[in-house]
């Protein structure tokens, strides 16, 4: 009798474990995954229109099948029929799919049949992970810290010399006044320095007086002509934006090529200003800084940017749509030529495949763009003289190339042997 109660009870409970099991096999699933394998997936198919915890092109994904199960009453099939082929989901009438589809904008989600379903579960335990704390950056106190030491340390390394100084030219005074007590003692009659004062007596020296004034105006007329040479010169200007644009982090930390914003280098005269719209082609799910930060270019500080980015384009975050509400962003010019020169991005980008830096320097690596380079005719004509014409595989130079090389006895050719200096060919 006792068996036969112990075997109903020890099935009783197998009955219960496995109804439990069943229960929760949904809320579990998205923790049976690998949220690193996750992470990666999420990075490589869904990021471009998802974020964790904000609204973008589509929802945010934060919990997202407990969301749905909870709100919905959708389980872990639907997620995987709709991340395949949500497309056929919203042809076949299914409720919430339309209602996804039409709150954002008609925009179909991509499909994905080749996720397996374990991908799906490693993406699924992605989301359903705690938020990362996010590290503090410890350069923005360190830095600072180590120039006020520095700065301190040569304040007082001035402050010793000084004092230092002023006590030796005060006990020369001493030594002097008891020299001279000395001498009155013992009865010295110190002679006295009869000589003329020394501005009296070169102005009585013609000769001197002649060669002072000679090389007086020598060196006003270097400096005047220094100073006139200078007019028009900006090498260095580095005026302030009306939004900060940082090409260290765009050109340099991430690698975007100059000719993608500044398309119009290869095909016309002026390199030109990228519109707005290029900036939004990454800036639309770009809306926050994650990189590297200074003391003096915190995180706030390219946020703010990104905001002030967002305003001049009239883009709603929050929305994630235009608002019509667009603003002129009025840039300052930092590279300016006289009107009475020419020079064409397009001839030298394209044809004599010239590199950006080689005029513009390392944008690369500054944080706000100067002028590298004087831009001054003699700069121009040292570079047309120094400088080899690519032309292989160039067909634009076969021709010439063919002629001049031959005329002058070279193999490679010059752009002064070109006729890169020829007036016209800057001044016309």
């Amino acid at each position: 009798m006792i068996q036969v109660i112990y075997h109903k009870l020890t099935s009783n409970i197998l009955h219960i474990g496995l109804v439990i099991l069943l229960t929760f096999s949904t809320t579990l699933n998205a923790q049976e995954g690998d949220p690193a394998k996750g992470k990666t997936l999420f990075n490589t198919n869904c990021a471009a229109c998802h974020k964790l915890d904000k609204k973008m092109t589509g929802p945010a994904l934060r919990n997202v099948e407990q969301r749905l199960a909870d709100d919905e009453g959708l389980d872990r099939e639907w997620l995987n029929a709709w991340i395949r082929n949500s497309a056929g989901m919203v042809k076949s009438g299914d409720a919430y799919a339309n209602k996804i589809f039409n709150e954002y904008g008609g925009a179909a989600m991509t499909a994905f049949p080749t996720l397996t379903d374990q991908d799906i579960t490693d993406i699924l335990a992605y989301t359903a992970a705690e938020p990362e704390a996010k590290p503090e950056v410890a350069v923005a106190t360190g830095q600072p810290t180590q120039a006020t030491e520095d700065g301190i340390s040569n304040k007082l390394i001035l402050g010793a010399l000084a004092l230092l100084f002023a006590l030796l030219a005060m006990a020369l005074i001493l030594v002097r006044k008891t020299l001279n007590r000395f001498a009155e003692a013992k009865g010295v009659d110190i002679a006295k320095d009869k000589s003329l004062p020394i501005w009296k007596a070169f102005a009585e020296n013609q000769f001197l007086v002649l060669v002072t004034t000679i090389f007086f105006l020598l060196a006003s007329a270097y400096f005047v002509y220094g100073y006139l040479m200078q007019i028009g010169v900006d090498q260095g200007y580095q005026p302030v934006q009306p939004i900060h644009f940082s090409h260290k982090i765009h050109a340099g930390d991430n690698g975007i090529d100059c000719k993608y914003c500044h398309s119009s280098a290869r095909v016309s005269k002026t390199s030109g200003i990228p519109s707005l719209n290029v900036c939004m082609n990454c800036h639309k799910s770009v809306y926050e800084y994650t990189g590297e930060t200074t003391a003096k270019y915190d995180k706030a500080f390219y946020d703010g940017e990104i905001q002030k980015l967002y305003a001049a384009a009239g883009w709603s975050d929050a929305d994630q749509k235009y608002t019509g509400e667009a603003q002129p962003v009025k840039w300052v010019r930092i590279h300016n030529l006289p009107d009475f020169a020419y020079f064409n991005h397009s001839q030298h980008v394209s044809v004599a495949g010239v590199e950006c830096q080689t005029c513009h320097g390392p944008v690369e690596e500054m944080e706000e763009v100067y002028q590298y380079s004087p831009l001054t005719m003699g700069w121009c004509i040292d570079c047309h003289r120094k400088t080899e014409v690519k032309v292989k595989d160039n067909a634009y130079y076969t021709k010439i190339h063919e002629q001049l090389s031959k005329k002058y006895g070279v193999d490679k050719l010059t752009a002064a042997q070109m006729g890169g200096l020829e007036c016209g060919k800057c001044h016309y």
